[in-house]
């Protein structure tokens, strides 16, 4: 897939704002890039989904987890847990969606983040 100059400088300001956003809010940036990439560029919901997984694979948040760090927000012992079952986790979910239609995969994404957004509007506690 070849890209023009100004596609080019498109994807490298989503990866900007993504970055951006997952440092602040402490998200991954699939909840951002993948409907860009669908919606703006172009992308099937596989290519955007396989896309911005290798685009975390090199920095997935390390410079924001360091900041995390170093401000005593790290509980490393949970985050090596989480590290274990999210290899398999994402081998076996990554399995199992290139196998299914791009439309059931782009509605799981879908539902996904609507679960997400829900959960986080109407019932997330008050306390800090």
């Amino acid at each position: 897939m070849q890209f023009s100059v100004i596609t080019m400088a498109g994807l490298l300001l989503l990866g900007i704002i993504a970055g951006y956003l997952g440092g602040l809010a402490g998200v991954g940036g699939g909840i951002l890039v993948v409907p860009a990439l669908v919606y703006i560029f172009g992308f099937s919901q596989h290519q955007a989904q396989g896309t911005t997984l290798a685009m975390m694979l090199p920095p997935i948040g390390l410079l924001a987890a360091r900041e995390y760090y170093l401000r005593g927000y790290v509980h490393i012992s949970a985050s090596l847990l989480l590290v274990s079952g999210y290899l398999l986790g994402s081998y076996l979910g990554g399995k199992m969606a290139v196998q299914l239609p791009d439309l059931v995969v782009k509605k799981i994404f879908a539902w996904f983040i609507l679960m997400v957004s829900v959960k986080i509007l109407f019932f997330t506690s008050t306390k800090s």
